[in-house]
């Protein structure tokens, strides 16, 4: 093999591929469990996926992976080759998904630059009893063709089968012309690992071109005209076609049989001899014996111009627009230029702002995701939930197509899940419970998604029996959580103990809940991305929990302010109004603290000098300027000395000493200014609950 040959994209194609594939499956496997059983396409696209997972793990040397997808693999290929059985599709599910389990396992170490050396020897028992099962209680054979090879043999007792094996003398000769999808990369091992496979079905087989990995040129060779197999057999024409049928990746192929062993060995031989001569071709699907006319039929994928893109290379693009922002913002704001009228610069200014403005657009959409994957995660949670607690479930699923960014999805799945997982457990009755209550007996958590200005709000909402507001500040007081009357605290506020560490209601530890963990972690995780979480529910009617988060981390409109020689940005969009407050409006509530009265209604005032000590000259309040921000619909007014303006940011994180300190309180990042000094950006929804 040639030095050149890196394992380091391999790798990172195999972990892609491998993980679409486990996904598509799992979602396969959920689909038709819900439609009664497996459908007939539904078979061959399981058996097509199992083929593909096991040709490139056992490319990658991961053995064991490559067992238990060669096991799935047999399974099937007895259940598509044999119409007529009978399966129980539930335990057909619970085998499949047990071995995605597996896979998704192992991959995981693989990810993590682990070995992975999962044990797959009671997984595979599992599946070859299972298989055993299926062939004894349907008392068939194996595959179509040998069942066509019986002979009832009349001197043997009746209950006797003889097999007649194939007759390994009568060789059949072809040759195919294999085209992979373009874009598909690596088309040298992906012909490596066709002829691998082949091997089990052959008796002599060659290739063109023949040193797959010591020819330099072999890919675009492959590219240009094909991948060329001449082969012997005592397989049929049908059998083998079948073969290249189920080959992943391929975007067409052709099939020949060639009837003259002469004109087998010349068409070989040339093919050798002109292989540098060879000119594009337009492939073409067809599959014939030479001299006859019989034609095979395959759908040609269409053919994407889509490109995978490693996120490490989006993280840093972004970074880079992030400096450019940054470097725009220095030189349009550059303290030299002030009191100068320079019409030139002006206009290349705006230019370049247009420009930048635009480039950032494009980057954002890149790193843009939708939730459907993340959702659809949900229907395997769904499922083994309801079969485990013997509940009957539906998941629906709304706004699936609502884009987030990158890394806020690698943030909230594991909160929906726990979400979810809470809404089936605690919230959702047992079918006799709901019928009692003249519920129908299959329960439904709605999942939904939907973007309201720079916001993404998620939905879970389950039409079970409801938060039990007395049960709850019950376990309130016990853990000495409440210092007010009870009859002043709000709903929300007593259903907002459940997000608190430790705290839990339940009064026995299931798998699922009763050890006060999962629910802190929603609101840690959602926090982590500069969102919040609220909840609302009605007893016997069901709960709502929403989730709000922002578009993306890394670039926000904000509005910066001054306070003494210390500057802070807050978010443009949770500003509801700025104004000069009058002395006559200021009013003082019983605990001396001060409100300011607009337009009839009073809002608390915040002063940012006294809450992160800031020295100022400015602390009367009608010197200095007030800003409304909203949060939930809670509203405070923000008191400092003047705004500096509207403009772009770039978010950055906030020294790790500084958290540790617990000194970020009201923050959640900081920025870099045009004039080259700090801002810290303001966490408003702390800020409305201070």
């Amino acid at each position: 093999m040639s030095d050149n040959f890196s394992q380091e994209p391999l790798l990172d194609m195999y972990i892609f591929e491998t993980t679409q594939l486990i996904e598509q499956l799992e979602q396969i496997i959920i689909n038709n469990e819900k439609s009664g059983c497996f459908k007939e396409d539904a078979i061959n696209e399981v058996f097509r996926i199992m083929h593909t997972i096991k040709g490139s793990s056992a490319m990658m040397t991961f053995d064991n992976i490559t067992t238990v997808a060669h096991s799935m693999e047999d399974l099937f290929f007895f259940i598509r080759e044999n119409e007529r059985i009978n399966v129980d599709c539930s335990k057909l599910s619970d085998i499949v998904l047990n071995g995605i389990d597996f896979a998704k396992a192992e991959v995981s170490k693989v990810i993590d630059k682990k070995k992975p050396d999962g044990d797959a020897s009671l997984l595979i028992s599992d599946i070859n009893n299972f298989l055993s099962e299926l062939k004894q209680s349907n008392e068939i054979l194996c595959n179509k063709e040998t069942r066509e090879r019986v002979i009832q043999t009349v001197n043997e007792p009746k209950n006797f089968i003889n097999l007649v094996a194939y007759d390994v003398s009568k060789e059949n000769e072809f040759k195919s012309i294999i085209y992979f999808e373009e874009g598909c990369e690596m088309e040298d091992i992906r012909a490596f690992s066709i002829i691998q496979d082949l091997k089990d079905l052959v008796e002599e087989v060659h290739h063109v071109p023949e040193e797959v990995f010591e020819n330099e040129n072999c890919i675009d060779i492959i590219r240009k005209d094909g991948f060329k197999i001449f082969f012997k057999t005592c397989k049929d024409y049908e059998e083998i076609n079948k073969f290249f049928m189920n080959l992943a990746l391929i975007r067409d192929f052709e099939l020949i049989q060639v009837k003259d062993s002469e004109k087998f060995d010349q068409l070989y031989k040339d093919e050798q001899i002109h292989i540098d001569e060879s000119s594009v071709k337009v492939p073409k699907i067809q599959g014939k014996y030479i001299g006859d006319s019989k034609k095979v039929e395959q759908s040609t994928n269409s053919h994407h111009s889509i490109i995978s893109v490693n996120v490490d290379k989006l993280d840093k693009l972004m970074n880079i627009v992030g400096e450019l922002v940054i470097s725009e913002a220095m030189v349009i704001q550059n303290p030299d230029l002030k009191g100068l009228t320079i019409d030139n610069f002006q206009k290349a200014a705006r230019q370049l702002q247009k420009i930048t403005s635009e480039l950032q657009d494009v980057v954002m959409s890149i790193r843009m995701v939708p939730l459907a994957a993340t959702f659809k995660k949900m229907n395997r949670i769904v499922r083994d939930m309801s079969k485990k607690l013997s509940k009957e479930v539906r998941l629906e699923i709304i706004g699936e197509d609502t884009e987030v960014d990158k890394n806020i999805i690698e943030h909230i799945s594991d909160p929906i899940i726990h979400l979810v997982r809470n809404s089936i457990d605690h919230g959702l009755e047992t079918p006799e419970v709901r019928m009692a209550k003249g519920k129908s007996k299959i329960g439904t958590v709605t999942l939904e998604a939907k973007n309201e200005g720079s916001d993404v709000f998620i939905i879970i909402k389950d039409d079970g029996k409801g938060l039990n507001r007395e049960k709850i500040l019950a376990k309130a007081k016990e853990n000495g959580l409440i210092n007010k009357p009870e009859n002043e605290i709000s709903d929300k506020e007593v259903f907002s103990y459940i997000f608190l560490p430790g705290f839990s209601t339940n009064s026995e530890v299931t798998e699922y809940s009763g050890r006060g963990v999962g629910m802190d972690v929603v609101t840690k995780n959602i926090s982590a991305v500069g969102g919040n979480v609220s909840i609302d529910s009605i007893p016997n009617k069901g709960t709502t929990i929403t989730l709000k988060i922002p578009l993306t981390l890394a670039i926000m409109d904000g509005m910066t302010i001054r306070v003494g020689e210390s500057t802070y940005t807050l978010p443009l969009i949770s500003i509801k109004e700025s104004f000069k407050p009058k002395e006559e409006d200021i009013i003082t509530d019983p605990d001396g603290n001060k409100m300011i009265m607009i337009r009839g209604e009073c809002y608390p005032i915040l002063k940012l000098h006294e809450l992160y000590k800031v020295k100022t000259k400015v602390t009367d309040i009608q010197d200095g300027i007030m800003l409304m921000i909203n949060n939930e619909g809670k509203n405070i007014c923000i008191f400092a000395d003047k705004l500096i303006g509207e403009q772009q940011v770039v978010v950055k994180a906030l020294p790790e000493y500084i958290k540790k300190l617990n000194k970020a309180r009201g923050l959640s990042g900081c920025t870099l200014l045009g004039d080259g000094s700090i801002s810290l950006i303001l966490d408003v929804s702390e800020l409305v609950n201070y």
